[in-house]
């Protein structure tokens, strides 16, 4: 069976980029460089999302679900999101990118005790 070479194929840099527009609300860094995303797999146009939050009790639990959901919805191409959280390996500040720490230390809080 061969299969047509998709006119919008969806690439892993566009949903990284997309999930760069949502900010933890708590620490004002984005999830990628927070390194809160562990992996998206894209199967066509479905795409799945495994990622964690800062703390287990997160009272933004479902707010983030629905909030990764729309924005990678948004991309070109996209016909449904699954987002898995997942606790395991459980997040500490040493997963934030250079970049996510360097927007922490820019915040006027002092530098991050990390």
């Amino acid at each position: 069976m061969m299969t047509q070479p998709e006119t919008s194929s969806i690439t892993e840099e566009q949903i990284y980029n997309t999930l760069r527009k949502l900010i933890d609300p708590e620490l004002g860094v984005n999830i990628v460089d927070l390194g809160l995303v562990y992996d998206v797999q894209i199967d066509g146009g479905q795409i799945g999302i495994r990622m964690t939050l800062t703390t287990r009790g997160c009272p933004m639990h479902a707010s983030f679900v629905q909030a990764v959901d729309r924005a990678v919805r948004e991309i070109h191409g996209v016909t449904g999101v699954t987002v898995e959280i997942v606790w395991e390996p459980a997040w500490n500040p040493d997963m934030i990118s250079p970049e996510g720490k360097q927007a922490l230390s820019g915040m006027g809080r002092g530098g991050p005790a990390w």
